[in-house]
């Protein structure tokens, strides 16, 4: 393997995380526990 293909392999790796953070973060379920850290800078005084 030469190094075009490790990059190559690295960004594909990068490209498949990134997604995969997207997906995950704006799933239904993780909704709520995202809301409720959203609004704790202004529950303190």
């Amino acid at each position: 393997m030469d190094i075009t293909t490790w990059r190559i392999a690295v960004t594909l790796a990068s490209l498949a995380s990134f997604v995969g953070i997207g997906v995950w973060a704006y799933l239904g379920r993780n909704r709520a526990r995202f809301e409720e850290a959203a609004q704790l800078p202004f529950l303190e005084d």
